[in-house]
């Protein structure tokens, strides 16, 4: 008897990379050359923001996705921050209010404006104290509005809860903690203990080392990447229930860039994109062994520094886009969207590869989520395209205003700057206070000439006479 292959049927084997043409990508951005082990890029159905390159404190930028082609060099940007930013993530619920956190030991969260920035935003809407050293990573929750998770290099965990701060330590740091929609549950992959809540697991392997951990949908499963004992990048699947072993392990390559795995819940397919590469490899996940399979392998000789993901809600379902990447190749300061296109002949809507996907509606309130509740996400239907706005509102806690008056100068109004990047911001700021009074000024006189002249109309009127 002769041994022949297996081949499996998938309706995403054929699933190919589609590279955006280049006046519908972003050319001319300074993207941050920071080598901290972040994408700098976030997106969603309205904006696009990255991390830029600043002289003295940390900024990005925020640009509607209908504004492709060349970036200006003073395009403005929110800078606030007085450290770099590692980490800046949207709220899933409202799209105009984005969360960021930098090197100065902060956590930011900014309200963009209809239609974008006009000018440079330095004021955020809550600013949250609560690390004492850097912080890495901040996360919004999936199901739940005005929950922010953040992670600091201090070894400690913080909550935000409807614009409140709620301090949430651990013991030690997650390097790459996610929540699982539905359960409300945290993973970290170095583990977490601590007032967030008991260890449920806890997983030591000495033959894979994890570096990033993804929640694989309602498979009850993870899968880590990391490095082999041999240095060599490795995937690994685990059983939620079970971490004492992992159910497969996989070596990818010797290459050194850290693997980002990115999980369609909805296909069921595993996206890998290492840090530095120019390719993203693409698996399909199955409930019975291999568990993983291979599909196919997008390839581009421009490596990455990061990748942003665009929700679902915002993917062109008409041209059966299933998945959407933004690539961030700093030598060419160009921001490059890629679709994952599965491959159609017929032009009407696919609903088997578009089945009902999580919503922009929550499906819990703060103080529901607080008290140990949990629910599945609200689902919405892409077959109509996404039209719905969102009506919710983040409301920012109001602040005690507070005075410090020397000299009848008030200090905290009247900081002076501490680095050039401010001393830059204010001198800008002061021009155009100072250009919009000259123009004040101007109208002013224009209007008492007026007024002159219709008085001394009426002086020499007849009717006075």
């Amino acid at each position: 008897m002769s041994w022949r292959p297996q081949y499996r049927s998938s309706k995403f084997r054929n699933v190919y990379g589609k590279v955006a043409s280049r006046e519908h990508c972003f050319d001319g951005i300074p993207i941050t050359k920071n080598v901290h082990d972040n994408h700098f890029c976030a997106v969603n159905a309205r904006f696009l923001a990255i991390v830029t390159e600043s002289a003295g404190g940390g900024s990005f930028l925020v640009i509607p996705l209908e504004q492709t082609g060349r970036i200006e060099p003073n395009y403005p940007k929110v800078c606030g921050h007085q450290g770099n930013v590692l980490d800046i993530k949207w709220n899933p619920f409202i799209e105009n209010i984005i969360a960021s956190c930098s090197e100065d030991t902060s956590v930011r969260i900014w309200e963009i404006p209809e239609g974008g920035l006009k000018r440079n935003m330095t004021e955020a809407v809550l600013e949250l104290y609560g690390h004492s050293r850097r912080v890495g990573l901040v996360e919004w929750h999936p199901t739940t509005n005005n929950i922010l998770f953040s992670a600091g290099y201090d070894y400690k965990v913080g909550g935000l809860q409807d614009g409140g701060v709620t301090r949430m330590g651990v013991s030690r740091m997650g390097v790459s903690p996610g929540w699982e929609a539905g359960t409300g549950g945290a993973v970290a992959g170095r583990g977490a203990a601590g007032e967030l809540g008991p260890v449920l697991q806890e997983a030591s392997c000495k033959n894979h080392r994890v570096n990033r951990v993804v929640f694989l949908g309602s498979t009850k499963r993870l899968l880590t990447t990391g490095v082999s004992r041999w240095n060599t990048r490795q995937i690994a699947l685990w059983d939620q229930e079970d971490l004492s072993m992992p159910l497969i392990e996989e070596e990818i390559d010797g290459l050194s860039g850290l693997l980002f795995p990115f999980y369609d819940a909805d296909t069921h397919m595993l996206y890998l994109a290492g840090k530095g590469d120019g390719n993203i490899r693409y698996y399909e996940i199955g409930s019975e062994k291999p568990y993983l399979s291979y599909l196919m392998e997008f390839r581009s000789p421009a490596p990455q520094k990061g990748l942003g993901v665009m929700p679902k809600h915002g993917l062109d379902v008409s041209a059966c886009e299933v998945f959407r990447f933004y690539k961030l190749i700093t030598l060419k300061g160009l921001i490059e969207p890629i679709s994952m296109i599965v491959p159609r002949r017929s032009e009407t809507y696919q609903e088997d590869i578009y089945p009902m996907t999580p919503g922009t509606e929550p499906a819990l309130t703060p103080d529901e989520w607080l008290s140990g509740m949990n629910r599945d996400p609200i689902l919405m239907s892409l077959k109509e395209g996404y039209k719905k706005t969102s009506k919710i509102v983040f409301k920012a806690p109001a602040r005690e205003k507070k005075s410090v008056v020397v000299n009848g100068i008030d200090l905290l109004e009247n900081v002076p700057p501490r680095t050039e990047n401010e001393l830059l911001r204010m001198f800008f700021r002061q021009q155009d206070e100072i250009r919009r009074l000259k123009e004040e000024l101007s109208q002013k006189d224009i209007r008492i000439r007026q007024l002159q002249l219709e008085l001394k109309n009426l002086r020499n009127s007849p009717k006075n006479n």
